[in-house]
Order: C-alpha cells, then structure tokens, then sequence
C-alpha cells in the first residue's frame, strides 16, 4: 500500500514538473497572442499583463486589411504548402517503396547514395538551381518553388524505415494475386502506414510553411510572395509597431497549430510505432 502511494505521489511530481516545463515553453507564444491584442503603448509594460485591459482586435484588421495583403500572401502560401507535401510525400514513399520492398541490383549502394547527397548543405547548390531554374523559366514561379522541395532525402530514409517493418509476406500474397507494385503500394502499403505518412506530411508542412530561404531566392514578383517574406516586409515597413507585429506573427503561426492539433494523433501513432521498431 505504501509502495503504491508512493508511486503515485512520483507520477503527481512528475506530472507537475512537466507541466511547468510545458508551460515555460508555452509562454513566449502566450506573450506574443497577448501583445497582439494590445495598444502599441501597453505592449512593453511591466510588469507583464498577460491579459490586456482593452482587447485591441483592430490590430489584425489592420494586419489583414492594411497596406500589405495578407490575404493573397496566405493563399501563396496555402497553395505552395499544400501542393508542396502531396508532391514530396508522393515521391519520398514511392521511394521509400522501392527501396525496401523492391530487390533489385546495385539497391543498397544506391540508396547510400541517395542518402549522401544530404550530407551536401542546401546553400551549397542554391547557384546550380539558380542558374537551372532561370534556364527552365521556372524562376519567380510558384511551380518552380513547389519543384524545390519536391523531393526529400530524409522523408524518403524515414518512411523507408517503416516501410521495412512491413513483414514481406503481405507483398508475396498480394504479387500471387496478380497485383502489380502501383497497387500493392496504394493498397496494401499506403493502408498500413498512414501514421508514418502523416507524420511525415505534417512535418513538410511545417517545413514548407516556415520556409524563407526558397521564396526569398526564387520569388522576386510580390503578388507571388508567402506570408514568411510578408511578415519580413511588414516589419520592416510597420517600424516599431510591435503589436502589430505580433498580430501577422500570430497569423502566421496559427495554421501550423491547427495542423499539429488535428494530426497529432498520428504523429504520437508514428513515433510509438517506430519506437517499438527500434
């Protein structure tokens, strides 16, 4: 009985500690919600009011509505997001497919192969895609920024981890039916791992979206601007409006919240899964 009180009063512990730790992390984000909803003149008051006096919703009508159109930028973005997980979440499991389900000489050399190009830093070849993208007319594109990140070595290494797990016996019963790989892919494979392919599109996601480096180098047009190079020249041209600095930021990182609360169910199915794996 004693044993068991203690291993309850250890779980209560830890289960405290852990919330104050999730809470420290939760704070620079609180701060900034609670900043965007401020006058410019209570944003840096002290001490911290969390919650603001007078709730300032005009700073995200001004945001959205003002100057810079938020708007077109956020459907930039949506658009490049979007297009840019289903294209690389495609290609990285085929991949992936082929390289643990398909046996074929010269695989494994192959994919260390494929595996070394990720030791090559992307600024390294930004020249090389510059120089190919001005010559394909894919510059100042959103295809061509879609094309950028088509492909990922890292998606591709981690989905074919799980894919390996996969017991052989299932793609056997299913070649003795007549089913080709396309099919064994969509329909045996694809059905068994949609936790590891979610996770996998919820993090490209979050990839594409954060990106700054890609639209900064191949976008020059503004209309074809993501919200990332906004929030850069909304800083810049919004001086030390910090409030409504706060508000785009918070625009920005909302959609990302919204994605991780609805998929993360399958990101905690991939990782248990994986783990059990390991």
């Amino acid at each position: 009985m004693n044993r068991l009180r203690r291993l309850n009063t250890k779980k209560v512990i830890i289960t405290i500690i852990m919330f104050a730790i999730g809470l420290l992390f939760l704070m620079p984000f609180i701060w900034m919600l609670s900043a965007s909803l401020k006058a410019e003149t209570n944003v840096f008051s002290y001490p911290i009011e969390w919650i603001p006096s007078d709730w300032k919703w005009d700073n995200y009508r001004r945001v959205w509505f003002g100057e810079q159109p938020f708007i077109l930028y956020y459907w930039n973005s949506i658009k490049v997001t979007v297009l840019t997980t289903l294209l690389s979440v495609t290609v990285s499991a085929l991949a992936a497919y082929g390289f643990s389900k398909i046996h074929f000489k010269g695989r494994n050399v192959l994919f260390l192969i494929v595996l070394a190009t990720f030791l090559i830093p992307a600024q390294a070849i930004l020249v090389p895609q510059f120089m190919m993208y001005r010559v394909l007319n894919l510059f100042d594109t959103h295809l061509g920024l879609i094309l950028l990140n088509s492909f990922s070595v890292l998606g591709t290494f981690l989905l074919r981890q799980f894919f390996s797990s996969i017991q052989d016996d299932y793609i056997d019963a299913a070649k003795m039916d007549g089913a080709s790989h396309f099919t064994i892919f969509y329909k045996v494979v694809v059905p068994m791992m949609v936790p590891a392919i979610s996770t996998y599109a919820i993090l490209r996601f979050i990839w594409t979206w954060n990106d700054y480096q890609g639209p900064l180098i191949f976008l020059r047009s503004d209309h074809l601007s993501t919200i990332q190079l906004a929030i850069e020249r909304f800083s810049t041209s919004s001086g030390e409006l910090y409030s409504l600095i706060m508000a785009g930021s918070v625009s920005a990182i909302l959609p990302l919240i919204i994605i991780f609360i609805i998929g993360q169910k399958y990101v905690i199915e991939g990782i248990a899964r994986g783990g059990v794996k390991g």
